[in-house]
């Protein structure tokens, strides 16, 4: 059962956003409704706008048993090709008049309006195989088409039911966001999150730092983010004294979908008094770790692992790391309720991301002796092997993002005959952009002289994509 409170359908609000607003008992009828009407189907996409009606598709295709295939209301069209082509959905569920794609056009289209038809009443809320897919979330990786994650609705409930012991989440509060609808963290931890709770999705529509402040100034009491939100919420706050009382009145922000520099960690605190929570997920994974709302939140730390996910870290060649030393680093390998059942029409993929029952997330860390981990980067993208050294690209960023002169930062390698790789910095300059040796110096002097940047490359700006993640793929 994901969602008790549909039952009790009582008076509380359950989504408001910026044009519209409805409480669990309009929610049930709602969802109720709907499910009746898509019960049977075996797929269906959502066109996921960032709408109240949205969240209605979503909510009444898992009453009905239905997966959900989200969709970015922003994708090419040749990646919606892909998509479609591959789910197979039966049907598309969006906002009436909402134009759509060619691609989902051709679809049978039910939409979805905010008035259920006469005399429907409140749904017994439908019990389904918890081994049953909720959704199926497409996921770029490094080469080929998206591939479809498909996410069991154990993993849904037990991994909401986790973070919600991690951060003392309960039908009381007020969950704050501008995220996107179309992925793990908007739709799944967002929408369904609050929702199970029993709770209030407060969705601001675009991000803005006066439209979180005005929420959290209300009843808002969390704020989901990520860092380019919060990065912007820091300046804001050191502007405006009225916006850092209202941020600083919430009871825990959140921040997800990337690392956030420990810069931007300290320039929160120092506004605010607030300090920043960060966990650790994947789509295949749902969240792995959490700092907790009653632990030590310290910057580039995403915390120990959330209740019912294994963890550990393997060496180069998948034997596991016996110690935790804060300094040895290897890939985390993840195992436990939360995990994807399968790439969907890929079984190569599905075992190749399989190691011994673990799945490989090709991420990197270091976990100190008390469990916390620490994110350094991709295997493909962020672990340098320079001059026999492992290096994470994350921990060089943070050091150059605190010298005043950087605004932003990326790091990358790029081959070296004497060293294997060297370390090449992107940076982003706060004004006028200093000698390449005065950045290259500082990080050797606050990390180790093997850590340093070889280069340094200046830029206007850095590829980033909608979740805020720069795409190091893209710089040349």
């Amino acid at each position: 059962m994901l969602f008790p409170e549909l039952v009790t359908a009582g008076d509380r609000t359950a989504l408001r956003f910026p044009d519209a607003a409805l409480s669990y008992r309009d929610l049930s009828r709602l969802a109720g409704n709907l499910a009746d009407r898509l019960a049977g189907h075996r797929r269906v996409a959502v066109w996921a706008t960032p709408t109240i009606e949205t969240c209605v598709a979503v909510v009444g295709a898992l009453v009905a048993g239905v997966p959900v295939v989200p969709v970015n209301p922003k994708v090419g069209e040749r990646e919606l090709a892909h998509i479609v082509a591959d789910s197979t959905p039966d049907l598309v569920l969006s906002a009436p008049d909402t134009p759509l794609p060619p691609a989902l056009a051709a679809l049978p289209r039910l939409p979805v309006t905010l008035t259920a038809a006469a005399g429907a009443v409140t749904p017994p809320v439908r019990e389904h195989d918890d081994a049953l897919p909720a959704f199926v979330v497409y996921t770029s990786g490094t080469t080929g088409p998206p591939k479809g994650v498909v996410l069991p609705r154990r993993a849904v409930a037990s991994n909401l039911d986790a973070l919600a012991e991690a951060w003392s989440w309960t039908a009381a509060d007020v969950l704050v966001h501008g995220l996107p609808l179309f992925h793990v963290h908007g739709l799944i931890l967002g929408v369904v999150g609050p929702l199970r709770r029993g709770g209030t999705l407060h969705h601001v529509g675009r991000f803005s730092s006066a439209a979180v402040g005005a929420a959290l100034a209300g009843e808002g009491t969390m704020l989901f983010g990520v860092p380019t939100m919060y990065h912007r919420l820091a300046a804001d706050c050191a502007e405006d004294a009225t916006l850092a009382t209202a941020v600083g009145g919430a009871r825990l922000l959140v921040s997800g979908s990337a690392a956030l520099p420990a810069t931007v960690h300290e320039r929160i605190t120092a506004t605010t008094g607030q300090r920043v929570v960060e966990r650790y997920g994947m789509t295949e994974t749902l969240m792995n770790t959490a700092v907790r709302a009653d632990g030590d939140r310290r910057p580039g730390a995403v915390g120990p692992p959330v209740t019912g996910a294994s963890l550990r870290l393997v060496d180069d060649h998948g034997a596991p790391l016996p110690t935790w030393d804060g300094e040895t680093v290897g890939e985390i390998e993840v195992q436990g309720p939360n995990l994807f059942l399968e790439y969907l029409n890929r079984p190569d993929a599905t075992a190749e991301s399989l190691h011994d029952g673990w799945f490989r997330t090709g991420d990197m860390a270091v976990r100190d002796p008390d469990g916390y981990v620490r994110i350094v980067g991709r295997r493909a993208t962020d672990l340098i092997k320079s001059g026999g050294y492992k290096i994470g690209a994350g921990e060089i960023e943070n050091a150059l993002l605190e010298h005043p002169a950087v605004a932003e930062a990326a790091v990358t390698a790029e081959p070296d005959e004497d060293l294997g790789e060297r370390i090449v910095a992107w940076i982003v300059p706060t004004a006028d952009p200093p000698p390449p040796e005065t950045l290259i110096d500082h990080v050797a002097r606050l990390l180790a002289p093997h850590k340093r940047p070889r280069v340094i490359h200046y830029r206007d700006s850095l590829p980033r994509n909608e979740m805020g993640k720069i795409m190091k793929r893209s710089l040349p």
